[in-house]
């Protein structure tokens, strides 16, 4: 879904298309969501303020929102691999029950009782904005389990990157407290290419938590991998030094993992 489709009125910073193999690779990056609405809005046309809002409802954004940062990979089949910020934040909690928790919740509150979060409060909708957003897939037959993962050490392998690019869909400090970010990363190798969306969460003194998808797919196969994992660790039983854990992609491996899958996507002839 082209989020830009929706809205009047915005025009992006950057915007680029290039092509590898059998696939368009569309890249969009451009400014912040308004703190409000910034023209009048009706039934036909809104600003994005106004529409996001709309869209999902939540009791508040995140500080940082960027609503035209998009990633695009579509291939020639007619298949497509989207990221935005309107997907990912559809997936944060709304309610009490399914909200994340926080194990040494009451500590945590004693020790924010004068900042904004506790009134905001992890009550009525999870206020660190965790999203287990995987990516937008469309036109993609259904997808088969599989226990056959990412070949890591190629990945490894140093070689010519003909393309990368660091997307940041949305990213809040939780007043002053941590930082909730979620971004996308692609690079495109010779023979083929590589993802890592992820969303990382630190509440300081108490949480880490790395929600990763991460998608490759070798130009000369018919068939797509996706593998998604979460890792959680409280920081006190951690014992990590404060520059590992302020560092995602340090930390984030050494996290405990709480689940895991992969998946594979296969392409449709053409």
């Amino acid at each position: 879904m082209d989020v830009a489709g929706f809205v009047a009125g915005e025009s992006p910073f950057s915007n680029e298309e290039h092509t590898f193999e059998n696939w368009s690779v569309l890249f969009k990056k451009s400014h912040i969501l308004p703190s409000k609405c910034t023209q009048p809005c009706d039934a036909s046309q809104a600003c994005f303020y106004c529409w996001f809002t709309k869209q999902l409802q939540l009791e508040h954004l995140p500080e940082m929102v960027f609503p035209q940062n998009i990633l695009k990979l579509q291939h020639k089949s007619g298949c497509s691999i989207e990221f935005n910020a309107l997907e990912a934040l559809r997936q944060v909690k709304k309610s009490r029950e399914e909200s994340f928790t926080i194990a040494s919740a009451q500590a945590w509150r004693k020790a924010r009782e004068d900042t904004g979060l506790v009134d905001k409060t992890v009550g009525n909708f999870d206020w660190t904005f965790r999203t287990d957003y995987s990516g937008t897939f469309e036109g993609w037959p259904p997808p088969e389990k599989t226990t056959v993962g990412i070949d890591t050490d190629r990945l490894k392998q140093r070689e010519k990157i003909l393309f990368y690019r660091d997307l940041v869909l949305y990213e809040d400090e939780l007043h002053d407290n941590g930082i909730s970010l979620s971004n996308v990363r692609i690079r495109v190798m010779g023979w083929g290419f590589f993802i890592l969306l992820r969303h990382f969460l630190r509440v300081d003194g108490v949480a880490l938590c790395a929600t990763d998808t991460r998608i490759c797919h070798d130009f000369s196969t018919q068939f797509v991998t996706v593998e998604h994992s979460s890792r959680q660790g409280s920081i006190p039983e951690l014992r990590l030094p404060l520059s590992v854990i302020k560092e995602p992609d340090e930390v984030s491996p050494l996290l405990p993992l709480i689940s895991s899958s992969i998946n594979k996507y296969t392409l449709p002839n053409l």
